[in-house]
Parts: C-alpha cells; structure tokens; sequence
C-alpha cells in the first residue's frame, strides 16, 4: 500500500472519529437519569523495571480496604449531579473489574460493538436510567519495550543513576446510552504535569523508593493509599470534562 493512500485511510479514520465525538451532543443533551459504576480499585499491581524494561513477573496485592471504587463514584456522582440526576447503582464489581483497556484505541476497534457494554444488563441494577458512567482499569506501555502496566500500581526501578518508584492511576471513563447500551463517548485519563523519565498514558508520580513499604505492607499504608487518591482526584474532573459530562471550570 503506497504512503498516500495509506495517509488517506488514516485521515478518514480520524474524520470518523470526530463525527462520532460530534455526534454525541445530542445523545448528551437527551440524557436526564444516570448512573456511576467503578471497578478499577480493587487491587495493587508491584512492577519491577531494569535497564531492559519491565520486569516478567509483576505482584498484585488486594486494596480492596482503600475503597478507591467507591470514592471514585462519589466523587464522580457529586461531579455529574450539577448536570444530571444520578441513581445510585448496584453492580457485581468483580465482573466490571475483570475487563482492562488499552489507553489508545485500535481504528479497527472503532468498527465495531463495544464488548463491556453487555455487562450492563447482566452485572448491574436498576436499568432503565438514560446512561451509566463506566470507570475500568487502562492499560499504558512503559519505555520503550511495548510491556504494559494496568490500574493502580507502582514501578520499582532500577538504573545506572539510582533508583526509583513511579505509581500510578490507570482508568478509562465510558458513558454508555442506557437504552440499547451503545457506546456515547469514551476517553483515558490524561497525564498529570509530572518529569518522569518514562511517562506513562494517564496519571502518575514519582515517588521517593524509600516511601514505600514491602509489597505485603502496602495495603496497610497510609501515604501511599493518600497518593494513589490524589492522583484519582486530580485528574477524574478533567477526565469528565473532556468527555463532556461536566462543565470547564
């Protein structure tokens, strides 16, 4: 395929893709009912990072005491509800939390149904609401290897210079029409205003290594629990913002 034709096939998918974001201001306006569910808090990922890359092995550990999936819904509830009226939603977590996105979505994706919106009917209660906010866990590549780290997490890495840790706050919001659970909108969080070295595609932070605790103490630790919601908190305004649930400060 030469160069032009394939530029061209590239300029038609991003033309699509703004006609569908274009598209979705009616849908938004006709929205009066929504609902919030989240499932991307559930647990810590540990990652180790070298010279080469990440590690092959990565521990998770339980974080389910933070409450990180609740908060995100009521802080996304108090966001929305200047806007719409928000029911509170009963789901099966584990269901939603199984499912991970990539930060940066496939042309070829684009073609065709989204499949967490037939989650919807089966895992949550009540439905009938106008829309429901989905937030899940994304996924970002760190450096240049193509290895990926998921949701909540921290990077331990090693290099010639020193060491260091990086945590951080993966998720994708989608809003989802609640009447033939099509897909309206979708968008990651963006990157904060941070230096690291290897930025990853949504929130993130570097760390003092001497701040954390051995894997097994990190549920239990309270300046690490307190970063990782700052992160949440920073960048979930802007997030919803963005897709044009809340408006621009």
């Amino acid at each position: 395929m030469s160069m032009q034709r394939l530029s061209g096939l590239l300029l038609l998918t991003l033309l699509g893709a703004c006609a569908a974001v274009d598209a979705s201001a009616p849908k938004l306006a006709a929205i009066k009912t929504i609902g919030v569910i989240s499932a991307m808090g559930g647990e810590l990922t540990l990652t180790k990072a070298g010279l080469t890359g990440l590690g092959s092995n990565a521990q998770s550990v339980p974080i389910e005491s933070w409450g990180i999936d609740d908060l995100i819904v009521s802080r996304t509830s108090s966001l929305l509800s200047h806007r719409f009226d928000v029911h509170p939603v009963t789901y099966r977590r584990a269901a939603f939390a199984a499912f991970e996105e990539d930060s940066v979505v496939a042309a070829a994706n684009l073609l065709r149904d989204d499949p967490i919106k037939k989650l919807i009917p089966a895992e949550a209660s009540p439905l009938g609401l106008d829309a429901y906010v989905l937030i899940t866990k994304a996924k970002s590549t760190y450096g240049s290897t193509g290895r990926t780290v998921a949701g909540v997490g921290v990077i331990n890495s090693t290099a010639v210079f020193g060491s260091y840790s990086q945590i951080h706050a993966l998720y994708v919001v989608r809003l989802v029409d609640g009447h033939d659970f099509k897909l309206i909108a979708k968008g990651s969080a963006s990157p904060l205003n941070n230096t690291e070295m290897f930025r990853l595609a949504g929130p993130s932070r570097l760390l003092d290594a001497s701040f954390l605790p051995a894997a097994n103490d990190m549920p239990r630790n309270e300046q690490l629990k307190a970063a990782i919601i700052d992160l949440i908190e920073r960048s979930l305004p802007t997030t919803l913002e963005d897709l044009g649930l809340v408006d621009r400060s």
